[in-house]
């Protein structure tokens, strides 16, 4: 059994008619995701790659629930997730996290780095003591003495090292990585791609890596998922993606994307 099964699951946004002046308009219908169905494997990494707009930010929320699904299903361990209650899902939230694109704007400005790594912590009843947070922020490559400093104070690498360090807070055991580096200047792109591999062996984690990069894709993937307007249109080994694409789309990624070094 798959960690995360999803399974004919659609997204549409804009649905139903509105009234303008006495006549029923149809409003725009936008597909987001599209009957997507896809397994994700314990201890894999699986890249989810497509231009911007085709849909990958909204599965990845998707499967985390943090927004709800037009129809289809997601489960975690065994586990329906859009049939679990507020209270069941609040237990399976620990084992699910996130690793957001913008570094600046995932990180409340008011509080300490302290305060951040240990706010999941909290909300979620356990213990949150400065060992614990110390030993999280030199698994990222930080270290005790930025405690009390603010988001503000760092660079965007930096950034978003505190915001991986927030997101293995509960020991979790699957992680949406949702355009982690595209903010990122490619040296410093490279290094966090190097530390999301190394946590991966040092914690077992499953990453969902989401980017427009085939290349970053490439270096950090066991398996790939093609994203094109809302649908995957191809998916399987990695190797077996980038050498021998059998979709058009594919191909044009594959071609359109310059070599990075990682």
């Amino acid at each position: 059994m798959a960690l995360v099964e999803v399974r004919n699951l659609i997204k549409i946004y804009g649905q139903g008619a509105s009234l303008l002046g006495g006549e029923s308009r149809t409003r725009t219908e936008v597909r987001a995701v599209d009957d997507v169905s896809l397994d994700i494997h314990a201890g894999e990494t699986l890249g989810l790659v497509g231009e911007s707009g085709s849909g990958k930010s909204t599965l990845g929320r998707l499967i985390l629930r943090l927004i709800e699904p037009t129809s289809g299903s997601i489960n975690f361990e065994g586990r329906d997730l859009f049939a679990s209650s507020a209270r069941e899902m609040r237990h399976l939230r620990r084992d699910m996290q996130i690793i957001f694109q913008d570094p600046f704007a995932s990180l409340d400005p008011r509080y300490r780095i302290e305060d951040i790594i240990a706010e999941p912590m909290i909300i979620h009843g356990k213990k949150a003591d400065r060992d614990r947070v110390v030993e999280l922020l030199r698994a990222v490559g930080l270290d005790e003495s930025i405690l009390r400093r603010f988001p503000h104070e760092f660079s965007g690498g930096q950034r978003q090292r505190i915001g991986i360090a927030r997101a293995l807070a509960l020991r979790p055991k699957f992680i949406v990585a949702d355009e982690p580096v595209s903010a990122l200047d490619v040296s410093v792109g490279a290094q966090i791609v190097n530390l999301l591999a190394q946590l991966q062996r040092d914690f077992g984690l499953t990453y969902l890596f989401i980017s427009h990069s085939m290349p970053v894709v490439r270096y950090l993937a066991t398996r790939i998922a093609v994203m094109y307007r809302g649908k995957i249109v191809e998916v399987g080994p990695t190797a077996q993606i980038t050498e021998r694409p059998e979709h058009p789309y594919t191909r044009s990624l594959l071609d359109a994307t310059p070599e990075v070094a990682v």
